[in-house]
């Protein structure tokens, strides 16, 4: 009879309805679903009747059993959205912080683009009231090599909302130009100067970024430049879409507003709610 239930050749799994159990000089085979047997010893079980089975000698070899969920779910699925490779969630509970961003890279620069979120005081009241606006971090870093950037060499320039817009806007033949003085109304103001265009490419395949960056304080003029072609400026136009709002704040608000909040004061905090008809 045992003859009958070995076949050749050993380690390899075979999905059975029994499970085999061993009991000092005695060995059963019991009726359970969902297991896995691998013989070891050049031996493996086939397919077995359901019907309970007893040797009333000891087997020469050895049996491993596993349940089919061990062997086949152990490890979470890598694209599982619960998945976090890096991250965990902190034991107070609250979620983990998350940083994102973009990246193009060039044969004379690399462009990275990532959102810098918001900032809210505390009321006296309670409420919070947005600070800043959050804001677009460009970072350019020119080339060092073949496929090699110089990070340390790296230029930034920050687009504010309304900049984002203009460039939300931008048309394909169309051009725009940022200036900023990131030391305006102090002491060092006009001592770093940054321009950045966007200006469309003459065979009309995308748009041209160019930053330059004159820095008297410890004296660089640099100016960093690259293409940008209508398939990657659609995929920044798209991203700046959807985070548009979330810089503005205004998530925060619509998350903060509940149907049975009607007779709520207004976000301004007066303690009154003022509508233009009333007035």
């Amino acid at each position: 009879m045992v003859q009958n239930l070995l076949s050749s050749p050993s380690n390899t799994p075979i999905f059975t309805n029994p499970t085999f159990q061993t009991n000092n000089s005695s060995s059963s085979l019991t009726h359970s679903l969902n297991s896995i047997i691998t013989v070891s010893n050049n031996f493996t079980f086939k397919k077995i009747s359901t019907n309970c089975c007893n040797f009333s000698q000891k087997l020469g070899f050895s049996v491993k059993c596993r349940q089919s969920s061990d062997y086949f779910e152990q490890s979470t699925p890598r694209f599982s959205p619960s998945y976090s490779p890096t991250t965990s969630t902190p034991s107070s509970g609250s979620p983990p912080r998350v940083f994102v961003g973009h990246s193009i890279y060039k044969g004379k620069a690399a462009l990275t683009i990532d959102p810098r979120a918001p900032e809210f005081v505390p009321l006296e009241s309670g409420a919070l009231k947005i600070s800043r606006e959050g804001f677009i971090m460009l970072q350019f870093a020119p080339a060092a090599g073949v496929r090699q950037y110089d990070w340390s060499r790296k230029q930034v320039f920050s687009l504010s909302v309304t900049e984002i817009g203009t460039l939300m806007s931008l048309g394909a033949k169309e051009s725009c130009e940022f200036f900023h003085d990131p030391n305006k109304g102090k002491s060092d103001e006009g001592k770093v100067r940054k321009v950045l265009k966007v200006e469309p490419l003459p065979d009309g395949s995308g748009h041209f970024f160019n930053l330059s960056v004159q820095n008297k304080l410890v004296n660089v003029d640099e100016s960093i430049y690259m293409p940008i072609t209508k398939g990657e400026f659609a995929v920044l136009i798209s991203g700046f879409n959807f985070i548009l709002p979330y810089l503005m704040g205004w998530h925060a608000y619509a998350n903060s507003t509940k149907p049975e909040d009607s007779t709520r004061t207004n976000n301004r905090g007066t303690g009154t709610v003022d509508y233009e008809w009333n007035r």
